[in-house]
C-alpha cells in the first residue's frame, strides 16, 4: 500500500513534467531559464500530487493526545471518553471491506539543487576521495552534503493495522485501573507512523524539458536547439554522477546515444520530428522506472 500510494505520486510528477508544463519556456529562452521553469513546475506538480490527507485519522489523532494529557492529570474518565471519540473517528473506515492499511496524515516536500555541471560533480568527488584517503573524514562529508538534486516527496501515514488495538488497550488498561501502562501504549501508539518518501531527480526533468524546447525551436534555429540538447546531455550526465538509477532497460548511454543522432539530423537535413519523438519517449520511460522509494 505504501509503495503504490507513493508511486502513483512519483509517476505522476516524472511523467507530467515537461510533456504537460504548467509553464513553457519562450523560444529565446537560456538554457537557465529553461531549468528554472522546469523546476518551477515540477514543485507545482508535487503540490498538487499531493496524497489526499484522511481528515478522520487525523482527528482520531488528535483525541488520542487528548488522552494522554488527561492521563497525565489523572484524568482517568476523560481519558476514556477521548480514545471512545478516537475510534469512533475510525468506525466507517475500519467497517471497510477494503480497509486501507495506511491513513495519510501529513505530506512534506523538500526541494535540494545541485548548481553546477557534471564536471563539477566528477571535482567534487575526487576532492572527498582524496579527503577521505588523507582520515579527514568531516570535511568529506560536508563536500558530500551538496551532491544531492532531487524532489523528495514524502507522505506520512498513520498504520491502520496497529493504531486502533492500541487505542483499544489503552482504554482496558484504564478500565483495570493502570493508567501508567495506558500512558505508554499510547506514548508508542502516537510515535509509530510510517513515512516513505520518493525522490525525483531534478537533472531528469530538465533534461526533459530542455529536449522539449529544443523540439519546438529546431527547425527555426538550430544553433538554439543544439545548446538545449547540449544543456540535456549535461543533465543527464549530472543525474547519472549524482547516483541516480533506473530499472528500466533504456540505459544514460542509450539516451546519450540518441541526443547525438538528434544533433546529428538537427546539423543535416534537420527531419528530426521522429527522433525528438523516440528520445521523449525513453526519457518518459526511463524516468517511469526510477529507483526512488526511501524509508
Amino acid at each position: 500500500m505504501k509503495k503504490l500510494l507513493l508511486s502513483a505520486i512519483a509517476a505522476s510528477l516524472l511523467l507530467s513534467t515537461g510533456s504537460v508544463a504548467k509553464e513553457q519556456a519562450a523560444k529565446n529562452a537560456t538554457v537557465g531559464e529553461v531549468n528554472k521553469i522546469a523546476i518551477a513546475n515540477a514543485k507545482e506538480d508535487a503540490r498538487d500530487h499531493q496524497a489526499k490527507l484522511v481528515k478522520e485519522a487525523i482527528e482520531s489523532l488528535k483525541y488520542a493526545q487528548d488522552a494522554v494529557i488527561a492521563l497525565e492529570h489523572k484524568e482517568n474518565k476523560r481519558a476514556t471518553d477521548s480514545l471512545e471519540k478516537a475510534l469512533g473517528k475510525l468506525e466507517v473506515i475500519l467497517a471497510a471491506k477494503n480497509a486501507p492499511k495506511l491513513l495519510p496524515i501529513d505530506n512534506i516536500i523538500r526541494v535540494q539543487e545541485f548548481v553546477g555541471t557534471a564536471d563539477d560533480v566528477d571535482k567534487a568527488v575526487k576532492t572527498v576521495k582524496e579527503l577521505l584517503d588523507d582520515g579527514k573524514v568531516q570535511e568529506a562529508r560536508a563536500l558530500m552534503i551538496p551532491l544531492v538534486s532531487e524532489i523528495d516527496m514524502t507522505v506520512v501515514n498513520l498504520p491502520l493495522a496497529s493504531y486502533p488495538d492500541a487505542l483499544k488497550l489503552a482504554a482496558k488498561y484504564i478500565h483495570d485501573g493502570q493508567p501508567d501502562k495506558a500512558k505508554e501504549v499510547l506514548y508508542i501508539a502516537l510515535s509509530t507512523f510510517t513515512q516513505v518518501t520518493h525522490i525525483v531527480p531534478i537533472p531528469l526533468l530538465e533534461s526533459t524539458d530542455l529536449i522539449a524546447a529544443a523540439q519546438r525551436v529546431a527547425k527555426e534555429n538550430k544553433e538554439q536547439a543544439l545548446k538545449y540538447l547540449d544543456a540535456a546531455s549535461d543533465a543527464l550526465d549530472v543525474a547519472e554522477k549524482l547516483g541516480y538509477v533506473s530499472e528500466s532497460a533504456t540505459t544514460y548511454k542509450v539516451l546519450h546515444d540518441q541526443i547525438k543522432a538528434v544533433k546529428k539530423e538537427i546539423k543535416g537535413k534537420n527531419k528530426a520530428e521522429k527522433l525528438f519523438e523516440e528520445l521523449a519517449a525513453k526519457l518518459k520511460e526511463f524516468k517511469s522506472k526510477i529507483v526512488s522509494e526511501k524509508k
